[in-house]
């Protein structure tokens, strides 16, 4: 599988500018892109509560409607961030879209302190199929918590996407994280970050970074802007798992009811 990270700076609240260059990326990925990532409320920008109302959008507005056709055109998925409005409550959401639609839409559970009040938290982790790889979402302070990542591995995922919106001075923070997250759930793991700056004067770190299923880091960026592409080799799954397999070895499951849909997702409520 081919990723591209597509690691760029933001406007905030400014979603015909990130659409436009979210659109960009899709239009100019190479033809044998897989799946293309982009950070955290990528559509959005980390848009302010007085300013949430104006340019949140729910998951079947004009943005992704814009990106659904983009991927379309190219035959591509994407996993993109937004500010979802859900009947008036908001979200910190990040979905993955392929040709056939949104494959699988992620409400961030653990909200930055900052964030707390303006958006709701999610309830619940999922994971979906892609290509025949099982495909989980996280969003950035989400991946400090070690459970959520353990969660889309009681899942069965194979690979985690993080959106991130990390800002100085926590960079090294996630580079640890990032690492011991594939590791401890021997599963690939990506994470693409915003860099610059944003309208409150916080400043991004970059550091977008693929990690394979031993906790190795195949590629982590800079930060500057960066389009860079990995190609996980699957068989690596197997060969972390061949000796010893964390997820049969442990002895405490996350609590939570799980839900199998038909379409090849899976769910696990937060109890």
């Amino acid at each position: 599988m081919k990723i591209e990270l597509v690691q760029l700076a933001g406007r905030d609240g400014d979603t015909a500018y990130n659409l436009e260059r979210t659109l960009n990326a899709i239009a100019t990925c190479a033809a044998a892109t897989d799946l293309l990532v982009f950070p955290e409320t990528q559509l959005m920008g980390f848009a302010g509560a007085d300013q949430l109302a104006s340019v949140a959008e729910p998951l079947d507005g004009p943005a992704l409607q814009a990106v659904l056709n983009a991927v379309r055109e190219r035959n591509v998925a994407v996993v993109v961030g937004i500010a979802e409005n859900h009947a008036g409550t908001f979200y910190n959401t990040s979905v993955l879209v392929t040709p056939e639609g949104i494959a699988l839409s992620y409400r961030k559970t653990h909200l930055w302190p900052s964030e707390r009040g303006v958006f709701c938290p999610g309830d619940r982790y999922a994971t979906a199929l892609w290509k025949g790889v099982r495909v989980g979402i996280l969003i950035c302070y989400d991946i400090e918590l070690p459970e959520s990542s353990r969660a889309l591995a009681q899942l069965g995922a194979e690979l985690i996407i993080v959106t991130n919106g990390n800002m100085d001075p926590y960079g090294p923070v996630h580079r640890t994280a990032i690492m011991a997250r594939a590791q401890e759930n021997q599963a690939f793991a990506v994470m693409v970050n915003r860099v610059g700056e944003g309208d409150d004067g916080l400043v991004f770190a970059g550091g977008s970074a693929a990690v394979d299923p031993f906790g190795r880091v195949l590629f982590e960026a800079g930060r500057q802007e960066c389009r860079q592409i990995v190609e996980l080799d699957l068989k690596q799954l197997q060969r972390a798992r061949r000796e010893y397999d964390y997820l049969c070895d442990r002895r405490l499951h996350l609590p939570g009811e799980r839900i199998d849909h038909v379409d090849g997702r899976r769910e696990l409520l937060i109890p």
